[in-house]
This record gives C-alpha cells, structure tokens and sequence, in this order.
C-alpha cells in the first residue's frame, strides 16, 4: 500500500511539470507558448514588488510590445497602456539613472502604434535633457556619483541606448545620436573582455573569479548588453555610419554566446563557470535567442552555425515553461551569478522570453 502511495505522489508530481508546450519551430507552437507565458505574467503582475515604473518591468512591457505587435494579441498592448495611462506616461524618479528611462521603450512602442503623443512626451523630455546636459562624473561602478549618471554597468547598455536610437530617427535631432554613442562607447572601452568579447557586469567585477579560475562574465549581464544591440541597431537608420559600430560588436559577441551555450542548450548564470550553476538561468538564456534570432533573421549570423544554437536554446526555454504559462529558472535581481530554481520567476525574463519569441515567430517563414 505504502509503495502505491509513493508512486501515485510520484505520477503526480511528474505530471504537475509535463510539459504541454512544444518546441518545435512553428509558428502556432511559439503563438501558443509566447501567449501563455505572457497571459500568466499579466494575471499575476499584481503580485510583483517591483515598481511599475521600475528597470525590471520596463523589460517586461518592451517584451510584450514585441509579442503584441508580431502576433496581434492585442491584450499585451492593453496591459502596457493601462500601466502608461496610470501613470501619465512619466519615467520612474532619477534622471540620469539608464534603468529609470527603460520603460521609455515600450512607451515609444506604443506610441508608434497609438499615435498619442502623450505617450511620446515624457520620455523625450527626459532623453532630451540628459543628453544636452550629459553628467561629468566618471563613468565608474565605484564611483559615488558615477555609479547612478553614467552608464557604468552592463545591463544599462540594455536599459537606456535603444530610447535614444528611435527619438534620433523619430526626430532627425543628432543630439539622442552623439550622446548614444559617446556614453555607449566608453562603457564598452571600461567593461567589454577582447580576449573573451564578454562584458563585465561592472569595474568591480574585473578582478573577480570564479570557483574553477575562471573570469566571472555574469549571464545575465552579457543578455543585456547582447539583446539591447538588436533594438539599438533596428532603432537606427540603414544609412547611419553608427550602425556598423553596433554590428560588428554583435557578431563578435555572438561568436562567445555560441561558445558558452550548455549542452542541454541553455545558458547559465556563470558563462565560463557552467558546472559550478547546474541549472539554467532563463532571463539569460532568453536574452541570448533573441539575439541568435535576430541575427539568423537579418543574416548577420551564418544559418549553418547558429540555428542548432537557437533551436537548442529555444527547446530549453520553452521546457522551463509550467503548464499554466508560468517561467522558471530566472535569477533575482543580483548583480552576479546566483542560481535560481525552476519556480523562480521575474518579470525580466518574462519579458525576455517574450522578446525572443517575437523574433523566432518572425524568422519562421
């Protein structure tokens, strides 16, 4: 009797994590997971902590711009402007800080879709004023001043530049241009590895190891930087000569996603150190298809090279999704590596997630 109790609680806690998603590479099956996944998240957004005008669901709403605008689901478009209506289409407090003008992404997004140009406002005013009165702090993690004016750490190569590329091509003014380009470049010269095309997380990072010797290139971080460039590239015109700077720094970087890529084709929270992280790290890994897709997409990445990367990539990611649409294995917000669970979840990945499925549903023909 005890042995048919143990196995029927075994039965259903297989059953609990089958998995009802497929990944194949066809349009209605990522429709179907990309729809869930983000109906999940908006039916559970009031139980998230973070501020809703916050870095971290400022990723989420640019992810569910993307997957509105590709797949029509008009409910993720609902569920950003009644967050940019409730608060009047603002950026969340400090002014130089890359993480409080994330939102201004997908508030970008729908205005382009909407035409109010309410929701175009804010966000120009604030880019407009930082870039004509750039801080002169050192563009240093260290740094008291540094650390919240200058785009000092990695992720806010994700946070802020793509706000700046589409207000230059949206209003032909050079200035969201120059000050893009100036304050993107020396982040890069202070942060980014050339043996390794691998960004650090920030200046206090670079002397750090890991438990095998190896240098920490935080998962994560590199996810930001790798998936900010599609949109800062999409963002800018065919004709802008700053375009080349930004493509040849993602196909360099792509080279080292590639390499990093875990067998089960996820990546982990440690990109050199894998075996000291066993598990998946799903903002990460997210970050890093949408990328790998993008450039499949617009032929910058060699089809014969990356798509068993994607394809691996993508069938990691969707096995992480739970029956009812919920993601797992997303670090917390940290600033280093830390593994995280299959029940852990955040709003970053989300949005993520959401990101790369925009892309892979637009790369299938």
């Amino acid at each position: 009797m005890k042995k048919i109790l143990v196995l029927f609680l075994f039965s259903v806690g297989c059953s609990l994590y089958a998995q009802q998603f497929s990944a194949d590479m066809k349009k209605t099956d990522i429709m179907k997971v990309c729809d869930a996944v983000a109906k999940w998240q908006i039916n559970h957004q009031k139980e998230v902590k973070h501020h809703p005008l916050d870095w971290t669901n400022g990723a989420l709403y640019r992810g569910m711009t993307e997957w509105g605008k590709v797949s029509g689901n008009e409910t993720c478009y609902d569920f950003v402007r009644e967050i940019g209506e409730k608060y009047n289409w603002n950026m969340w407090d400090r002014v130089y800080h890359a993480d409080d003008i994330c939102v201004g992404q997908a508030f970008i997004e729908m205005y382009r879709k909407l035409g109010d140009k309410r929701m175009l406002q804010p966000v120009m005013e604030r880019a407009y004023y930082v870039a004509t009165h750039p801080s002169k702090a050192p563009l240093l993690k260290t740094d008291a001043v540094g650390t919240l004016e200058r785009w000092s750490w990695a992720d806010a190569l994700f946070m802020a530049p793509p706000v700046y590329a589409a207000l230059y091509t949206m209003t032909g003014d050079d200035v969201y241009l120059n000050y893009m380009n100036s304050e993107y470049k020396e982040c890069v010269d202070s942060l980014y590895d050339e043996e390794y095309s691998l960004f650090y997380r920030d200046n206090k990072r670079i002397p750090m190891r890991e438990k095998n010797g190896a240098k920490q290139f935080w998962g994560r971080g590199n996810g930001w930087v790798f998936a900010g460039l599609p949109l800062i590239i999409d963002n800018l015109p065919i004709d802008c000569d700053s375009r080349n700077y930004y493509i040849q720094l993602f196909v360099k970087m792509a080279e080292a996603v590639r390499k990093t890529q875990c067998e089960g084709g996820d990546w982990r929270t440690s990109l050199l150190d894998p075996d000291s992280y066993d598990m998946p790290e799903n903002s990460c890994s997210a970050f890093m298809c949408y990328g790998i897709a993008w450039g499949l997409r617009n032929e910058y990445l060699a089809k014969r090279t990356y798509k068993p990367v994607l394809e691996k990539g993508w069938k990691s990611l969707v096995k992480a999704v739970h029956t009812d649409g919920k993601l797992g294995y997303i670090q917390p917000v940290g600033a280093a590596p830390k593994a995280a669970g299959r029940d852990a979840t955040d709003v970053y990945g989300v949005g993520a997630f959401l990101l790369a499925g925009s892309e892979l549903y637009k790369l299938i023909k």
